[in-house]
């Protein structure tokens, strides 16, 4: 009789501007291939499909056309309703383990937050999109946000999200903190200010606790 395959891991990493996400994706890639017997695919929001990138595109290009918050909230869950049906799914349905640059958190922090839209219409959204997918674990890298802007400054041109005012980004930062207030459960809080090494450490102990409660470590 054929083993029933086991379910793959879901894990998002979320932030603001300039919080390290690149890097540490990087190490919780090395972290997984090193410690666990899993297949890990990366993937990132919006995007993670040939159409939903050429939505990101739409989404962060400057342009002089103003773009109305309803506007950019429904091109990310379109994007979404792609990722979700074409990545994120059918690999954990084959026991991959899914690791997201940014997913509906994101939303809830940038279009919630930010845009100050009515997070009653981003949840219904949220439930036609998803049905009752939830991430596993979401990695929040936190950051002062004026700290964050002085990194992100140094990687080139900003696209169009990033060039919005600082206040955009305090409102951001804080819509992302009351979603891990809200969720303890599934949110772990990483202190991004820290030495890479210290931020990495952290990601690991988080990691190696999830792995044990959830039996995936032997």
């Amino acid at each position: 009789m054929n083993q029933v395959q086991k379910r793959g891991k879901f894990i998002t990493i979320e932030g603001g501007e300039g919080v390290g996400k690149s890097s540490n994706i990087a190490f919780i890639q090395s972290w997984v291939k090193k410690n666990l017997s899993r297949e890990l695919v990366l993937t990132r929001e919006p995007g993670g499909t040939p159409l939903a990138e050429e939505i990101r595109e739409l989404f962060i290009v400057p342009r002089d056309e103003l773009v109305d918050e309803n506007t950019e909230l429904l091109l990310v869950f379109a994007a979404r309703a792609q990722h979700i049906a074409r990545v994120i799914k059918p690999n954990l349905e084959q026991g991959c383990w899914v690791l997201s640059d940014r997913f509906t958190d994101a939303t809830f922090a940038y279009q919630g937050g930010g845009r100050g839209l009515d997070t009653k219409v981003i949840l219904q959204l949220e439930r036609i999109v998803q049905k009752d997918l939830q991430p596993d674990l979401t990695i929040l890298l936190d950051l002062p946000v004026e700290e964050g802007l002085n990194r992100a400054s140094e990687r080139g041109d900003f696209d169009r999200i990033e060039r919005e005012k600082i206040s955009f980004f305090e409102d951001v930062r804080n819509a992302y903190l009351r979603r891990a207030q809200e969720d303890p459960d599934r949110f772990v809080i990483i202190d991004a200010s820290q030495a890479l090494d210290k931020v990495q450490l952290d990601i690991s102990n988080a990691l190696e606790v999830f792995c044990n409660e959830s039996g995936e470590m032997q």
